[in-house]
């Protein structure tokens, strides 16, 4: 088979590790903090309607467990400081 990037193809003017990549590093940080942090508030709403609606569960016990939950994964997934 053919390679379409052959070494002696004079027209091809693509030389790796050239290509400006800051959109796809700002695109792909965006998706990883809006993952973590709708992964920390999808389980705080589990934590609070489970305890919330389970029999014999209440509001109080489902809102005090899902304000622990937050506080918790709030410091657990917060930036960290970078040191350059």
């Amino acid at each position: 088979m053919a390679d379409p990037h052959h070494a002696t193809d004079a027209h091809d003017d693509y030389v790796r590790g050239t290509q400006e990549i800051s959109e796809q590093a700002a695109t792909f940080n965006l998706f990883v903090t809006l993952t973590k942090w709708g992964c920390l508030g999808a389980a705080v709403a589990i934590v609070f309607l489970l305890l919330w609606f389970q029999p014999g569960g209440s509001f109080v016990a489902g809102a005090a467990s899902a304000v622990i939950v937050l506080v918790v994964g709030f410091f657990a997934l917060r930036s960290k400081k970078t040191a350059h």
